[in-house]
């Protein structure tokens, strides 16, 4: 039986029942490819398109979708024969001309549109996300340390079908585990214990530049490198300790001897100073008498100011408290001044 003699085969009429049944099929088939046919990619997303038949393609050409035709054409020939009549353009534009021409290789923010059945979409984030990985290397000088690092990477937008074939969406896992452990301990391995500590920005660069190289061979964009931990073993860690106590004595006792000069210093410049006094006392008193008559005065001033300030009522004699001025013979003493004198 040809096309020609399909075309005259007469189906029996079903009345209301088969309108119904025509409707509900092509309400069905229009809903199911409305719902199925457009996906939504996200702010900071990007997407690929899997197909069932010819798999994740970099471009997809009109001649590349002739199986879809062929496809569709049966679809409408059972459909027109077996269940319902409609024509098969409108399946056929429906399905087939958003395929035509050049696809995109990778699909920017926004709604797109997909085959039904036929396709699916595998959406990448393409945002730095970081990523923890710590490692334990030796060093030069053959010391254990525990490097955390942290990484920031994302995936080469327009490299996604490629990361998809040989890596899949968890290329992250896959890949940076062992880049970075490699790198860690290659580098590590060039300096000493303390170099790694005085010398950790140089450190830092140095292994973000080795990552740089290693993840651009797997279509991975490095965006920074940083070390949040740096952990040495428990000996070296004594040593050190051990080293800072010593610095801090060998300072508090280098503290203690220029305290004790500087004591020294002051206790010679006190006792000169007391020699110095004391001789100009001895000379005052040997050349004038009067001078221990003022001094007694100044301190019998500060006795008698003291007890008047006081709240208590005190009645001493004022021998004791070097108040008689009458009989210390300050009169006297100014007299005989002046004779000495002459």
């Amino acid at each position: 039986m040809n096309l020609n003699n399909m075309r005259n085969v007469k189906m029996p009429n079903a009345g209301p029942a088969g309108a119904l049944a025509k409707l509900v099929v092509i309400g069905g088939l229009g809903l199911y490819g409305a719902v199925n046919s457009l996906y939504n990619v996200e702010g900071g997303h990007r997407a690929i398109v899997f197909n069932r038949i010819v798999g994740v393609k970099d471009k997809v050409r009109e001649g590349e979708l002739k199986w879809v035709s062929c496809f569709v054409l049966s679809i409408g020939l059972i459909v027109k024969f077996g269940f319902v009549r409609f024509g098969l353009s409108p399946v056929g534009v429906f399905i087939i001309v958003p395929g035509f021409g050049d696809r995109l290789q990778v699909y920017p923010e926004g709604t797109h549109f997909m085959i039904p059945w036929f396709d699916r979409p595998v959406i990448y984030d393409v945002r730095a996300r970081p990523n923890i990985v710590e490692s334990t290397s030796g060093s030069r000088d053959l010391q254990m340390v525990r490097i955390t690092l942290r990484v920031l990477t994302r995936p080469m937008a327009d490299r996604l079908p490629t990361i998809y074939r040989t890596l899949g969406q968890d290329y992250a896992e896959r890949v940076l585990p062992s880049i970075v452990q490699e790198t860690l301990k290659a580098v590590v391995a060039q300096y000493n214990a303390s170099q790694l500590i005085t010398q950790r920005e140089v450190v830092s660069r140095e292994i973000r530049r080795i990552l740089q190289e290693r993840a651009t061979s797997f279509n991975i964009a490095l965006d920074d490198v940083s070390i949040t931990n740096l952990t040495f073993g428990r000996e070296f860690t004594a040593a050190i300790e051990a080293k800072q106590v010593a610095a801090q004595d060998a300072e508090r006792a280098k503290f203690v001897v220029e305290k004790a000069e500087q004591d020294k210093r002051s206790a010679i410049i006190r006792a000169q100073g007391e020699a110095k006094s004391a001789q100009l006392i001895g000379e005052a008193i040997s050349n004038n008498p009067a001078f221990i008559t003022l001094r007694k005065i100044e301190a019998s001033r500060e006795i008698a100011n003291t007890i008047s300030t006081s709240q208590n009522r005190v009645f001493l004699s004022a021998d004791s408290l070097l108040l008689n001025l009458q009989d210390m013979g300050v009169e006297e003493i100014s007299l005989k001044q002046p004779q000495a004198k002459k």
